[in-house]
């Protein structure tokens, strides 16, 4: 296609091709054809740099649209850690009132059979208590604390068995 034939017709909605294709096609009228390729020469340059102007812009909004997505992303998961942190919290607190009210009652329990039966006193506020209270306050348990308690169940049983048997006959 030469400078002199016109220009094809445009098929596409853009109204900012439309009007450009206009002008031009004007100016080939007005300025001829030898007229506006000079002109045209003379425009490519400061296209050209409105052209890399433009992908810059596009670049730089897309590189911040990537800083806020991974913000946005960071966010989220700090949000996400805080729900976590504080369902562990409350899980904690929950597990250290029940530790308490067990413990409390198995003191209560102990001072008030202690009168009567003080090895089974001692077993609910012996070992057994140290090694409960262990468990829901330190959230972990050793073995020597279970068989201590288990050595002190084990004593209270002989002794309760001991005294229910009455003393001996002669």
């Amino acid at each position: 296609m030469s400078l002199g034939e016109p220009l094809p017709a445009r098929r596409d909605d853009d109204p900012f091709m439309n009007a450009a294709m206009g002008i031009a096609a004007r100016w080939g009228e007005v300025l001829g054809p030898e007229k506006l390729e000079v002109a045209l020469k003379a425009l490519e340059p400061e296209l050209k740099r409105e052209h890399q102007f433009r992908l810059r812009r596009l670049e730089a909004k897309e590189a911040e649209a990537e800083r806020q997505a991974a913000a946005a992303q960071a966010e989220a998961e700090r949000a996400a850690r805080e729900v976590i942190e504080k369902r562990h919290h409350m899980h904690r607190i929950a597990t250290l009132v029940a530790g308490m009210v067990a413990s409390l009652t198995m003191l209560g329990g102990g001072l008030y059979i202690a009168p009567h039966n003080a090895w089974l006193a001692a077993g609910l506020c012996g070992p057994s208590l140290l090694a409960l209270v262990k468990i829901f306050v330190l959230q972990r348990s050793d073995d020597g604390d279970m068989r201590a308690a288990e050595r002190t169940a084990r004593d209270a049983a002989n002794a309760a068995s001991a005294s229910s048997a009455g003393p001996p006959v002669v």
